[in-house]
């Protein structure tokens, strides 16, 4: 492909932003502009994407609930191809304790982005969604079609509007599309072992919380073991991050060669199997080799009991298939996790 058209990644240094940064990266012809506030992530992350793709790209550390700083740092792009926009804060405890922190920062950032997409003229946008917009659904396994029910979390609330906006935007707009992209459970880090899940604070998400206990960092808590599962414990569609990223890259493609049929297009991101935290610890320490020690203790307000994907719409129109089995999300973090310790 032999253009030089620039896109942009918002939460560029982040978990899911820059495992896809390293597929923009690989894919030649792009130039990449990474821009994020650091506010749960790390500027050395940009150091390990570049030894792994051993390419170049911007960097601009910005706020984007600040649209004059958002402006000024993206004037000197000539064309601007695609915006691919992760930049949000994501956790769902986090967010029932401190929800109006959640609202200002996910619905403003995207409100700017969007205002800059209209400015610039900006044709195409990926927008990073999540299961959560589903809430506690009974409808098993989850399609695009599956009723989005009222949000468990403030999170998922912010999720719901986000794509709510993206979609008012699009009607506004013929000449602009989108992708939004639901995923499921992300979880475990690039192949290389040199970056994965970095959280700055104590982390809330179940694999970090493992591998961290693996080494006595952490305590596990396992939060229900009394849901109508299998074995009591919640069931979640865990997905590598790597195989998540790869269909940021496939959906730059679908836009680009205008194969969408509608203004909008929703995917799931899911392996479509679900996995119940018990299950998943034990995968762990199958391919660990660690025992890990844990706590039953009391559900968690805003989880949900189970949800899992339907991936056939992806498969079908994105040509995704997700590559790696449970086994081999949990070997992904346990390597990532060895080279945090070995730093």
């Amino acid at each position: 492909m032999e253009t030089q058209e620039t896109i942009i990644v918002t939460g560029a240094a982040g978990y899911i932003g820059s495992h896809t940064l390293i597929e923009l990266l690989q894919e030649q012809g792009y130039k990449v502009l990474a821009i994020d506030n650091y506010s749960n992530s790390s500027a050395q992350t940009y150091q390990r994407i570049k030894q792994i793709t051993l390419a170049t790209f911007e960097i601009k550390e910005l706020d984007l609930c600040d649209y004059i700083a958002l402006q000024k740092e993206t004037n000197h792009l000539s064309t601007i191809h695609a915006i691919i926009h992760f930049a949000a804060y994501k956790s769902v405890p986090e967010s029932v304790k401190n929800p109006l922190a959640y609202y200002h920062n996910n619905i403003n950032s995207l409100n700017n982005v969007l205002r800059l997409c209209e400015e610039r003229q900006i044709k195409q946008f990926i927008f990073s969604s999540s299961c959560s917009v589903y809430g506690n659904t009974h409808q098993l396994p989850v399609t695009e079609q599956t009723p989005v029910q009222k949000a468990e979390s403030p999170y998922g609330h912010t999720k719901q509007i986000g794509e709510e906006m993206v979609a008012a935007f699009a009607n506004a707009n013929p000449w602009f599309s989108a992708v939004v992209l639901r995923y499921f459970n992300p979880v475990g880090a690039h192949h290389s072992g040199l970056i994965g899940e970095l959280p700055l604070n104590r982390p809330n998400n179940l694999v970090p919380i493992i591998t961290q206990t693996a080494l006595g960092k952490n305590q596990l808590t396992v939060f229900g073991n009394d849901y109508s599962t299998r074995d009591g414990s919640c069931i979640r569609d865990y997905i590598h991050v790597s195989d998540i990223a790869k269909a940021h890259l496939l959906a730059i493609h679908y836009l680009s060669k205008q194969r969408h049929k509608t203004a909008v297009s929703l995917f799931n991101l899911g392996t479509g199997h679900g996995v119940s935290v018990l299950e998943a610890i034990n995968a762990f320490e199958k391919v660990s080799g660690q025992k890990l020690t844990y706590t039953i203790g009391p559900r968690r307000l805003g989880d949900v009991e189970a949800i899992y994907a339907n991936n056939t719409w992806a498969q079908h129109e994105l040509g995704w298939v997700p590559k790696n089995t449970i086994e081999d999300m949990m070997r992904s973090a346990w390597k990532w996790q060895q080279t945090l310790e070995s730093e």
